[in-house]
């Protein structure tokens, strides 16, 4: 049976590309099915991004365009596509090209011997060493902590099953990563390596302190790991405080006096500073419930082009 597929793009300041995008991927598309869809959802781009989306749309039917009313992030436009998706299989893949369309094929492969997410990771990475190793790094530990034991790494080119959205179709947060959601439906997940394209117009939005931030969200957001980690700081703190306590009270009584202010002081800036790492845990909990309370949308949708509402 012939598998039908919805390729969810997230789009943001690509008009240079999106042509050449759209020329590779409707080919490989062709080999795999004849029934696909491409969703193109802009994510307010301060470009001419959404007039090409437009008129992509116009002349093909079977491209979908969403504009939302600003920029809400990768992850928040991924996951308005995902929920607009008809066919059997959701492909997301960047807009960059740096995910070869003709790789496709690879994870629909590999997700028909019964995965119900596979990823797509790159055989060489094709950034700079440092983004190269910290992304991987952070990818890694992301995977462990949403409990993707099964895979070394996750990445934006996946594949998965249309109907895992259930799990999340009622999810509500301006804070959104695609690949915790997708652990609320499923652990069958599974990787295949490609091919990763360098960049051939400009550069990734994705710095190091995005990065950091998108590994805080995780970790704040989808995880109590955090809590467990100051939990255990502070009970061995405690245990170190207690040593101390009796290391003080043998001098005093040995020597008659006790440390001077330098050790004193050096023990204070210890135990504040694990204090202070400690409340800060809890202010990242508390900002992510604040965030929830308030009910922000993940994203709204300003305007479809007409193939959308068919």
């Amino acid at each position: 049976m012939e598998d039908s597929i919805s390729v969810v793009i997230p789009v943001y300041n690509s008009e240079l590309i999106l042509p050449a995008l759209i020329s590779q991927l409707i080919p490989a598309l062709e080999k795999i099915t004849t029934a696909f869809e491409i969703l193109l959802v802009n994510d307010g781009s301060h470009d001419n991004s959404w007039q090409i989306v437009s008129e992509l749309a116009r002349k093909d039917s079977r491209i979908v365009g969403i504009n939302l009313m600003r920029n809400y992030g990768q992850h928040n436009a991924i996951l308005c596509g995902i929920r607009s998706a008809k066919k059997d299989i959701v492909v997301t893949i960047d807009d960059d090209l740096q995910h070869p369309p003709e790789e496709i094929h690879k994870l629909i492969e590999k997700m028909h011997e019964g995965f119900d997410v596979v990823y797509g990771i790159p055989i060489k990475q094709v950034h700079e060493p440092w983004r190269n190793f910290f992304s991987w790094f952070i990818k890694a530990v992301l995977a462990r902590i949403l409990g993707i034991n099964s895979i070394r790494s996750i990445s934006a080119f996946r594949v998965m099953k249309t109907d895992l959205k259930k799990a999340f179709v009622n999810f509500e947060s301006p804070n959104v990563i695609i690949d915790a959601l997708l652990t609320w439906g499923t652990n069958s997940f599974g990787t295949v390596e490609i091919n990763e394209n360098e960049r051939p117009i400009g550069r990734s939005n994705y710095s190091f302190i995005k990065l950091f931030q998108i590994a805080m969200l995780v970790l704040t957001g989808f995880s109590t790991l955090p809590l467990r980690i100051a939990s255990s700081v502070g009970f061995i703190f405690t245990l170190f405080g207690g040593g101390i306590l009796v290391y003080v009270i043998a001098l005093t009584l040995r020597e008659g006096s006790i440390p001077g202010f330098p050790f004193l002081a050096s023990i204070i800036s210890i135990f504040s500073g694990v204090q202070l790492f400690t409340l800060g845990m809890f202010g990242e909990y508390l900002a992510r419930i604040f965030n929830r309370s308030m009910n922000h949308p993940a994203y709204v949708i300003e305007e479809s082009t007409p193939s959308a509402l068919k």
